[in-house]
């Protein structure tokens, strides 16, 4: 047995030496790249809205913090942009992008986490009375407030046909298609404006260019108790921090000066097997193993961030399936209120979508003595009006206001703003929207991460919240904590999805 023992060694030195002698294929160019070159951080999270910070904060609570979050702007938020508005001794703060907290919570039921955030860090809400309304058109007040509340109705029927938060319908189609089938076919200016104040001023685009089935669910998630949402409320931000303080306290919370880089726009995003290599327009690099998305569908949309090698034919069907609606607010202050004393006013035009819903923020409820009125356009006339002079775009609306005040001398605006949301190459739009052709298949494509490195946060893959502050609030914290598990678990195949969408059943042509 000693014999046998002290043998070993030499029988171990020779094996190696034997081993030493034989070839060994040099590595790789890309591995020796990978060995040389040094990380930033384990995690890019390239967006600073609601969506990436909430995944930094996962992140950060799992234990993780070596994570960099990369934004565009000059301050986190993403759509949640405020606008010092109005004149130098009459200022105030107003919303461009997000405004409200949709849904707040019932009872001791499910609450609204964007609630639960405007709650911690004591952002002044108002709650808000869209049935606080006046009916104007051509001749200037017109009383069709029939015609409103019959259009409530209408809403609410296409809503529960379609079968609650779990649709019973097999087949999708459009919103529009929905209607008819429930009855509502809008004909007068009326009741196209009351269908638009109930429909494209939620959505931000028309019933043709919106799912039946999606709208329903979206709705009644975030509304409808009896189906899953939180509340009925709806509450007005009039906090003069803006309402992106929210987010931004919820992030110096958690992070260190050396975890952020603003004012840094992300160019071209490399997915390599060892690495992700995000190029900023400044020509800086960064490097980490894996890197989150929470860019706009908009952005995906239009290119404007350029993937290496080009992202898989799967995700580019699914971010080209889903669409982005266009919500723009036009803020005018004046040098005294002469409008409604109501919350809110709609305007019939001939023209459906044109200029139709008012909202006065000089009111006890929101600002008052500030002056401000605003108009929401939406959709394809958004697009319009980006297209147009600032001079042009408010003579229209003072055409409008002439024509629903014709017993008043309508000054000249003092202050006059919007924001451009489907031209900003940041953005490209103001939230997602789910048409009729788009699949829960592509839905989860969307979702899904590409290979092991690439991840997809926001509220465009949220299903339940899509458009929505809370939608982009559950992703990032969903992605973040699957994040979390692939980093501690030393990597993971993510989440599933399909090469290839198909129909049912093929069209039969002959």
């Amino acid at each position: 047995m000693l014999r046998a023992t002290l043998a070993l060694p030499v029988l171990f030195l020779g094996l190696v030496a034997s081993a030493a002698r034989l070839p060994v294929a040099p590595p790789s160019q890309e591995v020796l790249e990978a060995s040389v070159a040094r990380k930033d951080a384990t995690v890019l999270i390239l967006g600073g809205g609601v969506a990436g910070v909430i995944a930094a904060r996962t992140l950060h609570e799992q234990g993780i913090d070596d994570f960099i979050i990369v934004e565009a702007r000059d301050e986190l938020g993403g759509r949640l942009m405020s606008h010092a508005f109005g004149t130098p001794d009459r200022q105030f703060t107003v919303e461009l992008g997000a405004n409200w907290v949709q849904g707040t919570q019932t009872g001791n039921g499910a609450e609204n986490p964007m609630w639960a955030l405007a709650k911690k860090h004591n952002v002044t809400t108002r709650l808000s009375d869209f049935g606080s309304i006046s009916t104007y058109d051509d001749s200037g007040a017109f009383d069709f407030r029939d015609i409103f509340d019959a259009s409530i109705e209408n809403f609410q029927r296409l809503v529960a046909s379609a079968g609650g938060r779990v649709p019973k319908r097999l087949v999708d189609m459009s919103a529009r298609g929905g209607y008819s089938l429930t009855g509502s076919y809008p004909q007068s200016r009326y009741q196209m404006a009351s269908e638009h104040y109930q429909f494209d001023w939620e959505f931000g685009t028309s019933p043709e260019e919106t799912s039946w089935l999606a709208s329903s669910w979206a709705h009644n998630y975030t509304f409808d108790p009896a189906s899953g949402g939180f509340s009925y409320e709806n509450r007005l931000s009039v906090d003069q921090r803006g309402f992106k303080m929210l987010i931004q306290a919820e992030a110096r919370e958690i992070l260190r000066p050396s975890q952020l880089r603003l004012n840094s726009t992300v160019n071209v995003i490399e997915n390599a097997k060892h690495e992700v290599k995000v190029t900023l327009t400044d020509g800086r690099v960064l490097r980490a193993d894996y890197a989150l998305c929470t860019f706009s569908l908009g952005v995906l949309q239009h290119n404007d961030v350029k993937f290496v090698p080009p992202l898989p034919a799967w995700k580019q069907e699914a971010i080209h399936s889903m669409s982005m609606g266009t919500y723009t607010k036009i803020f005018l202050q004046f040098p005294q209120k002469f409008w409604f004393d109501t919350q809110m006013a709609l305007y019939a035009d001939y023209e459906r979508g044109r200029y139709p819903v008012w909202q006065s923020l000089d009111h006890p409820s929101y600002l008052p003595g500030s002056g401000i009125l605003v108009v929401t356009v939406t959709g394809e006339f958004s697009k319009r009006i980006e297209s147009l002079p600032d001079s042009y775009v408010q003579s229209e609306v003072m055409d409008i206001l002439e024509t629903m005040f014709p017993e008043v001398d309508v000054p000249e605006p003092i202050d006059f703003y919007f924001q451009r949301w489907h031209s900003d190459p940041l953005f490209r739009g103001s939230y997602s929207n789910w048409p009729a052709a788009f699949l829960s298949e592509h839905q989860g494509n969307l979702r899904a991460n590409v290979d092991e490195r690439l991840w997809f946060a926001g509220e465009a893959t949220s299903r339940k919240y899509f458009g929505y502050l809370h939608g982009a609030y559950t992703e990032g914290e969903a992605i973040g904590l699957t994040l979390a598990e692939c980093i501690q678990g030393g990597g993971c195949l993510g989440l599933e999805h399909i090469d290839r969408v198909q129909n049912a059943r093929p069209y039969d042509i002959v």
